[in-house]
């Protein structure tokens, strides 16, 4: 562990609490790269040394990186381009070009982008090309030195991968291969997915054209490494200008993470992913709670941030609707008690929705049939229930099959915590779930 260097700054609570705050929000939702990423240094050392043969000697390469979600995958090919950049002669010639199966949802959507970042739009003009290959052909001529001797080295970056191999015949993966495979242009294609069976999806003569280079980037963490990253995220730099503080905040840190019910947090993280993304949101909910009046994170903010980050969002979502929509759900609820889980149909829903109004002798619940067929339709958009088969919109509304996506204790969760919930009605759900 290194030593941090003693200082004799004491610097007031108010402004020590204000950059702590700083420097872990930009580490935390990741503004800045780590100096390594941690535990991939075989990776980062084989990308970098792809990168740098396309970027400095002119070779073509391709390459994906595959792995889980929040695993790393961009941020290891973002370390790798900073370290790449070092070095003034790939500054002036590297030119990259970043795609998103998302955004790029065709191929001429995506040719226009290659334009746009190649900067080339006045060059392409309002030139007519037979196919994607000469078009793209064509940009890459155009990127040649005044001499025409060499061209500049061009990345193109394919995040979420997967996602254009579902474009018509491919087109665009199969002509960045072949450029990368023949030796028109220096170019390295890389591709970021996390689907492990993606060579599958590949055409033929697309996979023909891939090197079958793949990056695995696989978690292999335990439990105290992922105890021990929680303790590093939350830690002080060494340069920290109060080193008083620093060392104060730090042994509340370490305190923090060897507390049992901290730990059981933790783990139950742990267990649900090892996603770092996901152990970053926690560390953020608990850095908001900090102020000059608090300046530590206690167990309890843990908690409250544990409980927050896996909150039920359906469960959520039912605080918010009307008392009409809470009453068709019961009624739903029950519906599926009586008979055993089988689908109802707004009409079925409606008779029993009728049964407990005949118990009121208020008129408070009474309304007409349009505005319960608006609020049934509303509980469908917020997919709380959703129709048994997609393939009968020629039924009629109100005897369309339906089936409730919500559990009973997600309903009586929020029946307790729902805003003034009439008495009634609460009765009402404990008959109907007694």
């Amino acid at each position: 562990m290194s030593k941090r260097k003693m200082t004799d700054a004491h610097l007031p609570a108010g402004e020590c609490i204000t950059q702590v705050q700083e420097i872990l929000r930009e580490r935390l939702c990741h503004q800045r790269l780590p100096d390594k990423p941690q535990g991939l240094e075989a990776q980062h050392k084989h990308l970098l040394e792809l990168l740098k043969r396309t970027a400095v000697h002119g070779e073509s390469n391709s390459v994906l990186i595959v792995g889980p979600r929040g695993a790393g995958k961009t941020m290891l090919l973002k370390c790798v381009l900073r370290d790449l950049l070092e070095e003034r002669q790939v500054q002036t010639d590297l030119l990259q070009v970043h795609l998103n199966g998302l955004l790029q949802t065709d191929d001429r959507i995506a040719l226009k982008e290659i334009t746009r970042q190649l900067h080339l739009e006045n060059v392409v003009g309002d030139k007519v090309f037979g196919s994607f290959a000469e078009n793209l052909a064509f940009l890459l001529e155009a990127l040649k030195r005044g001499d025409r001797s060499s061209s500049r080295p061009v990345l193109f970056v394919l995040d979420e991968f997967d996602l254009f191999a579902h474009h018509k015949n491919q087109t665009l993966l199969y002509n960045l291969f072949d450029v990368s495979q023949s030796a028109q242009a220096p170019v390295a294609v890389v591709g970021i997915t996390c689907r492990l069976d993606v060579l599958e999806l590949l055409e033929k003569r697309v996979k023909s054209r891939f090197s079958h280079r793949q990056i695995h980037l696989l978690s292999s963490l335990t439990f105290p490494q992922y105890l021990e990253q929680v303790r590093a995220q939350l830690s002080l730099p060494d340069d920290f200008p109060d080193s008083t503080f620093a060392q104060e905040w730090d042994a509340s840190i370490k305190t923090l993470c060897e507390d049992k019910s901290v730990e059981e947090v933790l783990q139950r993280h742990f267990s649900s992913s090892k996603d770092f993304r996901s152990m970053h949101m926690l560390l953020m909910w608990c850095l908001s709670r900090v102020s000059a009046a608090k300046p530590a994170i206690k167990p309890a903010d843990l908690l409250e941030a544990s409980r927050l980050c896996f909150g039920d969002a359906k469960a959520n979502m039912l605080h918010g609707l009307s008392i009409l929509e809470l009453c068709l759900i019961i009624a739903m609820k029950h519906l599926n008690d009586v008979y055993e889980g089988e689908p109802f149909n707004l009409q079925m829903v409606h008779n029993e929705f009728k049964k407990f109004l005949q118990r009121k002798s208020n008129s408070m619940y009474n309304f007409d049939q349009p505005v319960i067929m608006k609020a049934f339709e509303h509980l469908q958009q917020l997919e709380l229930i959703r129709p048994v088969d997609s393939s009968s919109a020629k039924i009629q509304r109100e005897y369309q099959l339906m089936r409730l996506m919500l559990d009973h204790s997600q309903i009586m969760e929020a029946l307790q915590k729902y805003p003034q919930c009439p008495t009634d009605v609460k009765q009402w759900a404990m008959s109907a779930f007694g």
